[in-house]
This record gives C-alpha cells, sequence and structure tokens, in this order.
C-alpha cells in the first residue's frame, strides 16, 4: 500500500492512470452492450458476435506500422488526446449508423473506430515509462492490473445494466461521454518536453512513407537483438488466442451449454466472478513480486490458469465452472503484473513506442485469427468445450516454453546490465 500512495502523489500519472480508466471504459460498456444487442437480435447467428470482437482487433492489422512510428516520433500527449475526440466523434456515427440498421456499415465504423483507439495506449505507455522511476513499474503494472480486474468484474454487469435501462443506443452515447472525460485528462497534463518529444519535434508530413518503415524496421531489429525481449514476445503472440478465445467462449459457454435460457444474468454472474479472482489476484501478485523472481511468476501464473480452463471445460453445472474460473482469473495477474513491471525496465525509452508498436499486432494477429477460426468453425465443426482446450492448452505451452528459456536469459540480461553500470562508473 506504501508504494501506491507514493506513485499516486504523481499527478500527471494519476491524471493518465484515470484518463486510460475512462477510455477503456469507453470500449467496454458499448462492445458489451452490442454484442448482446446482436446476441438478442440475430440469437441463432453468433457469427455477428464473434464479428463484433473481430472489428475490435483486426484494425490494428491496418495500422501496425503506424502506431509505434507515431508515438516515438509525434507529440505523444497530442496523440492520446485527438484518439480519445476522435473515437467520441465515431461513436455518435456509429449510434447513427446503428439507427439505421446496415450491418456492413455498422461493422465499418466499428472497425474504424477501433483502428483510431490502437494509438493510444503506446503513446499513453510511453508518457508513463517516462514520468515515473524505473522501481514504480512493477507498481504501475499491478495498477493497470486492478482496473482490468475492476472492467473484468464490472465491465460485462456495467454493460448489460446499460443496455438493460438505456439500450444500446445509451450505451453508445455512454462510450462519447467516457472518451471526451479521458481526453479532457489528458490535456490537462503537464507532461515534460523530453517525455512527449523523446527523438525531437515532427510533424505530420514529416513521416513519409521511408521514414515510417525505416522506424517500423528498428523497431524489429531492436526486437531481434535482445533475445529477452524476442522471447516475451512469442509469449504475446500466444496470448492474443487467449484472448480472441476468451472474449466470446465464456458466453457461448452459458448461452450454449449450461444455462441456453438465462445466460445474460449469468453472464453478470460470470463477469463479477472472473473479475473477483483477477482482483484477489492481483494484489497477491504485487506482493510476490518483491519475493520472487518476475519470470518464476510469469511461469507459475501461465501453468496455473492453463489448467484450470482446460478442467473448466468439463464443468456439468455453473458453480462447479465459475469456481474453475475463477481459479484460472486468480493466476493471470502473475504473468500480466511481471510482464508489464519488466518490460519497461528492459526497453530504451526513445524505442518504446515501436516495441509496443511490434507487440500490439502480434497480439492482435493471433487474436484475429482466432476469433475467424472460431467465427467458421463454431457450432458447426467445434463443440464448446473444444475452445477452452485450445486456450488452456496454449496457456500451459507458453509456461513450459518459458520455463525454459526465461531463466538463463535473464541471468544474460542481469549480467549485462552489471557490465554496462560499471562502464558507465568508469569501474571497468
Amino acid at each position: 500500500m506504501k508504494k501506491f500512495k507514493e506513485i499516486f502523489r504523481n499527478a500527471n500519472y494519476v491524471k493518465l492512470f484515470f484518463a486510460n480508466f475512462t477510455s477503456q471504459m469507453g470500449s467496454t460498456i458499448g462492445l458489451t452492450a452490442f454484442m448482446f444487442y446482436l446476441l438478442d437480435r440475430f440469437s441463432a447467428q453468433p457469427f455477428y458476435a464473434t464479428l463484433t470482437e473481430l472489428m475490435f482487433s483486426v484494425p490494428t492489422l491496418a495500422v501496425f506500422f503506424l502506431v509505434g512510428v507515431f508515438a516515438d516520433r509525434m507529440d505523444r500527449q497530442k496523440i492520446a488526446y485527438y484518439c480519445d475526440w476522435i473515437s467520441s466523434l465515431l461513436s455518435i456515427v456509429l449510434l447513427l449508423t446503428v439507427i439505421i440498421g446496415w450491418m456492413p456499415l455498422v461493422f465499418a465504423v466499428l472497425f474504424l473506430r477501433s483502428a483510431i483507439q490502437k494509438f493510444f495506449f503506446p503513446a499513453e505507455h510511453a508518457m508513463i515509462q517516462g514520468i515515473l522511476k524505473s522501481e514504480d513499474y512493477t507498481t504501475a503494472a499491478g495498477l493497470n492490473q486492478v482496473v482490468m480486474s475492476l472492467f473484468m468484474l464490472f465491465g460485462n454487469g456495467l454493460g448489460i445494466f446499460v443496455y438493460w435501462t438505456v439500450g444500446v443506443y445509451g450505451a453508445i452515447m455512454t462510450d462519447a461521454l467516457t472518451f471526451i472525460i479521458s481526453a479532457l485528462l489528458i490535456r490537462s497534463c503537464r507532461i515534460p518536453e523530453e517525455v512527449r518529444l523523446p527523438n525531437g519535434g515532427h510533424k505530420l508530413k514529416d513521416l513519409n512513407i521511408a521514414l515510417v518503415f525505416k522506424d517500423f524496421n528498428h523497431g524489429m531489429k531492436y526486437i531481434l537483438q535482445h533475445k529477452l525481449l524476442s522471447a516475451l514476445l512469442v509469449g504475446f503472440f500466444v496470448f492474443g488466442v487467449v484472448n480472441g478465445g476468451f472474449s466470446v467462449m465464456p458466453i457461448f459457454m452459458l448461452k450454449y451449454k449450461l444455462e441456453p435460457q438465462a445466460y445474460e444474468e449469468y453472464s453478470v454472474l460470470l463477469g463479477i466472478t472472473f473479475g473477483i479472482g483477477v482482483l484477489i489476484g492481483s494484489f497477491a501478485a504485487s506482493l510476490l513480486t518483491q519475493k520472487f523472481k518476475l519470470y518464476q511468476l510469469i511461469i507459475a501464473g501461465l501453468l496455473l490458469s492453463g489448467s484450470f480452463i482446460i478442467a473448466a471445460s468439463f464443468a456439468e453445472n455453473t458453480f462447479i465452472f465459475l469456481s474453475l474460473l475463477f481459479a484460472a482469473a486468480f493466476g493471470l495477474p502473475l504473468v500480466n503484473i511481471a510482464i508489464g513491471g519488466w518490460m519497461p525496465s528492459i526497453v530504451d525509452p526513445k524505442i518504446m513506442g515501436r516495441v509496443q508498436g511490434w507487440i500490439s499486432p502480434l497480439m492482435m494477429l493471433s487474436q484475429s485469427l482466432t476469433l475467424g477460426f472460431i467465427a467458421v468453425s463454431f457450432p458447426g465443426l467445434l463443440k464448446v468445450e473444444m475452445l477452452y482446450w485450445m486456450v488452456g492448452g496454449c496457456l500451459a505451452l507458453v509456461g513450459v516454453f518459458y520455463s525454459l528459456v526465461l531463466p538463463g536469459l535473464t541471468k544474460k540480461s542481469e549480467k549485462g546490465s552489471e557490465a554496462h553500470s560499471l562502464e558507465q562508473t568508469g569501474a571497468v
């Protein structure tokens, strides 16, 4: 708790923290409400619900080569600010398209809004790296995980509540309002110029095709030269498979197997159960980071969560299913907090945007492929239980992979850092 109090004394961090919170809320409420709107309207066509999730992930593949370069070359604060404002305007356009009711246009607007939002996180994350001390990175990652757990705890429930009370139109307008709040918080920050513009000032016209691809390739070379970073990216690709599966498979399990008549009500309970598991796990992980090496927490979390997700596929009643997902949720913060606290300490701040620019598309590529596979295979070829085998198996396999490679790479990285420090002090 002492660490949390210290980090919240940083006014810029507090504003960025709540800006990220409200921006995520703007995505969560409307997307959840819209998914249930489609499940109600097209009950016999789960394809539409999966397509909604695809419109969140696929846009990354259209802008992935730009987001990191923009975050490193342009004003990071302005990027985050304008992302929120444009997303707010697109939410209003989305509302109009839903009223019209032409689904191709609806999904086109969802695609465009999601593409704009992809520029927000690399810029915001890079600013947080610049305004915090290195010893605060893990604490900040822990707080981000708490926010994620709160969205898991209340996100689906809040989205469904808004959908039930004011309908899908009200949910989309709530999206627009939260994006505006986030934009105002971003604007009120006092971020030093060296954090906003770590590579000097550039204008949009300076970012020609040659410079964009040169910077993008620089990010790739930087990752390949750092084997520890490369190993972590292998995991991120698999995490995209997990995100893709988990975005739809809990609802599918309830609707098509356990609670077909009351899946909406039970999905709220599922969100609460999963969110509590992540929330408790977040506090536990924050304490464990002080006693164990970060790679040990990552491996333990992956194996724990993967095992319980596989076990959840065999649940024959809702109580057992929720209990197993609670246990799986408890292990996820061990992974997220450890990686979130580790990444800023091993990446040069001047290139953080370009590194993040590679992480997001890798995850979204695998997430999109997974959702596309589910869209064409479920329920015709795949049973709902098979989705849990796929996701849980991926987590367990990455846990085994990391147990083989991370201990050795961590030792090499630590030795390299020590040697660099000695050179700087003139001891060698």
